[in-house]
């Protein structure tokens, strides 16, 4: 039998159907949720310049309290990770970054942009040297730059330039299992159009690059055009100030998981006299623009 129509049965029903409205206009559209399934991003830190008179101990320590998963160390701070360690050094610093459960990566200050032949040789080698060590202490990869464009050198000479030398090291750390990291990072190469060039004149799939949170990232084709055209070879990402409202955190961290990015993503920020209140607020605002949390 027909339910009577009531004034109570009929505000309830309105009530209903205007609840309804309200959680469908809410609900994420399926481009908003691109991404959203996928495991959440990992976090790790990069040792300059927060941590960068710590020593080993400090970084496990405090990497370990704030859940943090991955350490790519700076060479020539305070830890004491160079190629001067022994073999015997190089697998304790392996053995006590495995036995915390941290992964770890280096990050170098060579650079491929040079005019001068014997300087460029010289950070090609060098690169080659730290390359080994990366893969004595079980790294996974290694950050090295472009990092300018010298002036009264042609530009298109310069990106060729540091495509083919990112190439011999490239090519040379695969054979040891370890990532080259191009960095999106310097003066007039801070920009991935340009890294993108480099990285067709490298022609080399063991060649990586580090995405660095740049603000010209926004600028040129945009930013997913941008993320887009290097996507897959994306081998680390720096993150630095995520409050600056400038720069699309959020965007960039929903391009990663739907592109099944598997690395991680590196603090860089600046020292605290509070590196674990500090570094516990910056993890969840990491997990807050995926919401996760």
């Amino acid at each position: 039998m027909p339910e009577k129509r009531t004034r109570r049965n009929i505000l309830k029903s309105s009530v209903a159907v205007a609840a309804t409205s309200v959680m469908t206009s809410s609900r994420p559209s399926r481009a908003q949720n691109a991404g959203q399934t996928a495991k959440p991003l990992r976090l790790g830190l990069m040792t300059y310049t927060l941590a960068k008179d710590w020593d080993i101990e400090t970084i496990i320590k405090n990497c370990t309290e704030t859940k943090f998963e991955h350490a790519e160390l700076r060479t020539t701070h305070a830890h004491g990770v160079e190629v001067s360690l022994s073999k015997a050094q190089r697998r304790d610093v392996r053995k006590r970054f495995e036995d915390a459960g941290i992964k770890l990566s280096l990050a170098s200050a060579f650079s491929y942009h040079h005019p001068d032949a014997a300087e460029l040789r010289r950070h090609i080698e060098g690169t080659k040297e730290y390359t080994i060590l990366a893969h004595d202490i079980g790294a996974l990869g290694i950050r090295v730059f472009p990092n300018a464009i010298p002036a009264g050198i042609p530009e298109e000479q310069t990106l060729r330039q540091i495509g083919r030398a990112a190439r011999e090291v490239g090519e040379f750390a695969h054979n040891y299992g370890v990532q080259i990291r191009l960095a999106v990072h310097g003066r007039g190469t801070n920009i991935v159009g340009k890294v993108k060039k480099m990285l067709d004149y490298a022609d080399s799939p063991h060649v990586y690059v580090n995405w660095n949170c740049d603000k010209n990232d926004t600028k040129g084709p945009g930013f997913d055009a941008n993320f887009n055209s290097v996507k897959d070879q994306i081998g680390n990402i720096h993150l630095h100030e995520m409050w600056d409202e400038q720069y699309p955190y959020r965007r960039l961290f929903q391009l990663l998981r739907a592109s099944g990015y598997q690395g991680y993503c590196d603090a860089e920020i600046p020292a605290s006299s509070d590196p674990i209140r500090l570094m516990k607020y910056y993890r969840a605002l990491f997990l807050a623009y995926q919401n996760v949390i």
